[in-house]
């Protein structure tokens, strides 16, 4: 697999994992049963196809997981904030960088 098309898969992955984790915790902040079970349901096919999707590829699982690691955390910001208004603090944006630093790392070997 050509090195653009592994972290297009890996951006994808992430957009699911963190989406579903974000539909799961809005089905946990919801009062009423009807739209929670929709929101539990939803939220574990998308994370059912995460799983599917990162683990069906043959990579290096340590490197992989290395690697995305700074997908799901990139994404997870912009869930975070455009979902529940929630902006990174100081410390997120310095723990941040660190993880972006550790998967340029880890990236210069390849997926």
């Amino acid at each position: 697999m050509r090195y653009p098309t592994a972290l297009f898969l890996l951006l994808v992955a992430a957009l699911l994992e963190a989406g579903g984790d974000a539909i799961l915790r809005a089905g946990l902040h919801t009062s009423f049963m009807t739209r929670r079970l929709l929101l539990f349901s939803g939220g574990g096919l998308i994370l059912l196809a995460y799983g599917c999707l990162i683990n069906a590829a043959p990579w290096s699982f340590g490197r992989l997981i290395g690697v995305y690691v700074v997908f799901f955390f990139l994404t997870a910001q912009v869930i975070a904030w455009l979902a529940f208004g929630q902006l990174p603090q100081r410390g997120v944006w310095l723990g941040g960088a660190l993880i972006v630093l550790g998967g340029l790392v880890i990236s210069a070997g390849r997926v």
